[in-house]
């Protein structure tokens, strides 16, 4: 079955760097893009960045560009966000998200559970 788990979340100072991880097993990872979404409470969940099959292309929001490097490992099935300079506004559950990149269109993709991150003093 298809799985997607997130970690690496927790409680962090202004300024400070956590790197997040998830992990993902019962799909053919290097056929999908993946991505990571932030979703703070009374908000709507927002795209963070993305990265294509292979990870020659990341995009990211501009809220976080020049902070934020997202990456993956085929070989070990995995996605990672590197967050440095963090932000209050930060704050948020970090999700991690997976879709096929033929035909995308047709499929709606897998969802993580999440994963906590607090930037607080």
């Amino acid at each position: 079955q298809v799985q997607l788990v997130e970690s690496g979340g927790g409680l962090v100072q202004p300024g400070g760097s956590l790197r997040l991880s998830c992990a993902a097993s019962g799909f053919t990872f290097s056929s999908y893009a993946m991505s990571w979404y932030r979703q703070a409470p009374g908000k709507e969940r927002e795209l963070v960045a993305r990265t294509t099959s292979a990870g020659g292309i990341t995009n990211y929001a501009d809220s976080v560009k020049g902070r934020f490097t997202i990456s993956r490992d085929n070989a070990k099935n995995t996605m990672y966000l590197q967050m440095n300079s963090l932000k209050p506004e930060d704050t948020a559950v970090y999700y991690c998200y997976a879709r096929r990149e033929v035909e995308w269109w047709t499929t709606s993709g897998y969802w993580g559970q999440g994963t906590q991150v607090t930037v607080s003093s």
